[in-house]
């Protein structure tokens, strides 16, 4: 069933004659009963809304002045992994610090018609730098999840094109969407374009899509909240650096944060009464958030398959260091 969030953007959409905010919304909650599994009326609705887009195709091009963009849609397509996430940023395991920085992103969204009245705008280019597992791919998520938006993942295997020129076209069709539909924007490892100019290798393609990046970010007034996200800070060129409303840091997590990671997901589950977690979340320095969560998982899983009723601190200690091996391999 359509959320509250949604609901409203299809009205507001409708009032504004906004086509495109109107089917993006439409498919958000196709695919939102999809993945409740109710198939049947998910393609009810994609069928209705398909046709409804050809039908207002086909009346639009019956005007004059207007050029259907169905190709530019269909390269969209091809560059962009669309979802809506479910998670706030109360789902989050986060220090003081970053929890206020991000609840003052979500503030400061919510009032954009306040700020826009004294021409100020909201934070919404944002910059997050930290070691893999760490949270950054989870905020753009919690941050849309707030805010009732999509999350847009930019694909930059597809970005990156190997005709002259063609990346910067498929760059500009991003910043473009980013005024037709209103969402997170996610520049995942955003380093593999934005290294800096001196130290990369290709002295082509890619140091135009850093250009050109510069340039469109710089330019870009549209009301999207636009994420990039790197685990390799010290390789970004300079230049970005100024381009972004805020730059945020995921330090790896500290002994009481693991110690919450370690309760969270062990939660409802039946412990042994040796377990302290305390100890485990020690031996757990140095891991991400993402690495912890994952070993705790694996030792629900192996309580379940060897039918035990009980979690031991041996099996969770045990994969705890699986997890230390395994990073320091890499």
């Amino acid at each position: 069933m359509a959320g509250s969030e949604q609901i409203k953007s299809l009205i507001q959409s409708f009032a504004k004659g906004d086509d495109a905010r109107f089917f993006a919304t439409a498919m958000q909650i196709a695919a939102s009963e999809a993945r409740m599994g109710h198939s049947s009326m998910a393609n009810e609705l994609k069928e209705l809304i398909d046709k409804a887009k050809q039908q207002r195709s086909t009346s639009l091009s019956s005007k004059d002045n207007v050029i259907p963009i169905s190709k530019q849609k269909r390269d969209l397509d091809e560059l962009i992994d669309v979802f809506q996430p479910k998670i706030k940023i109360s789902d989050m395991i986060l220090s003081p610090s970053l929890e206020k920085a991000l609840k003052k992103i979500i503030s400061e969204q919510k009032k954009f018609d306040q700020l826009k009245k004294f021409d100020l705008s909201p934070r919404r280019k944002l910059l997050l730098e930290g070691p893999p597992g760490c949270g950054k791919t989870m905020t753009a998520q919690a941050l849309a999840g707030e805010l009732g938006l999509s999350v847009f993942i930019v694909r930059l295997d597809g970005l990156i094109s190997k005709f002259m020129g063609e990346s910067i076209s498929k760059l500009r069709l991003i910043f473009d969407a980013m005024n037709d539909y209103r969402a997170v924007y996610l520049f995942d490892e955003f380093d593999s374009i934005g290294a800096h100019r001196d130290m990369t290798n290709d002295v082509g393609e890619i140091r135009r899509v850093l250009n050109s990046f510069l340039v469109n970010i710089e330019k870009d007034n549209s009301n999207s909240i636009i994420i990039a996200a790197t685990n390799l800070p010290e390789t970004l060129d300079k230049a970005l650096y100024r381009r972004f409303d805020d730059i945020i840091q995921y330090p790896l997590p500290s002994t009481k944060e693991l110690e919450a990671v370690i309760n969270k997901y062990l939660k409802g589950h039946k412990l042994s009464e040796e377990i302290k977690i305390p100890a485990l979340a020690k031996q757990a320095t140095g891991m991400s958030y993402a690495e912890v969560a994952k070993a705790c998982k694996e030792a629900i899983k192996e309580m379940i398959i060897s039918d035990d009723h009980k979690i031991s601190e041996r099996i969770i200690s045990e994969n705890l260091g699986v997890r230390t091996i395994k990073k320091e391999k890499k």
